[in-house]
């Protein structure tokens, strides 16, 4: 049997989050049009931004790139807000959890996206997405 086979071959289990996340969140707040929400994932090329609260503190949701080509098929995003089509919960994790865990929490909620939050402060400190484990499983198999 190949060692690749067993379990935690992937290395998953022994890295952690921080390792593979982006630093830095994009954000808006909850009543931006939608078509401010593409101009700004377009101009910065990220898949996902995160929607915040009146305060800018309170973490409403993420609406990703498939959330708001969905919003776009149902009427124009001039007239949608962030708020309303962030379909995507707010997932977090902590940047001392392993990609292990932040797969299970990505496959649980069919999610692609999960916001790394600071152990202490419980403030956003980046994104984990599945192409950043996908990039983490890449980089053990050059190994």
């Amino acid at each position: 049997m190949s060692t690749r086979a067993t379990v935690g071959a992937s290395g998953l289990d022994q890295t952690a989050v921080r390792e593979a996340m982006h630093e830095g969140v994009l954000s808006c707040s909850a009543d931006t049009p939608l078509s401010s929400v593409a101009e700004l994932m377009a101009a910065r090329g990220v898949h996902c931004i995160v929607v915040t609260g009146a305060d800018d503190l309170a973490v409403w949701g993420v609406i990703s790139d498939l959330d708001l080509v969905a919003a776009a098929g149902v009427r124009d995003l001039d007239a949608q807000s962030a708020g309303a089509s962030a379909a995507t919960p707010a997932l977090t994790i902590h940047p001392g959890d392993t990609l292990q865990r932040a797969t299970q929490m990505m496959t649980e909620h069919a999610v692609a996206h999960l916001l790394v939050v600071d152990d202490e402060s419980g403030r956003p400190v980046g994104v984990l997405s599945t192409l950043d484990i996908a990039h983490a499983l890449a980089e053990r198999s050059r190994r």
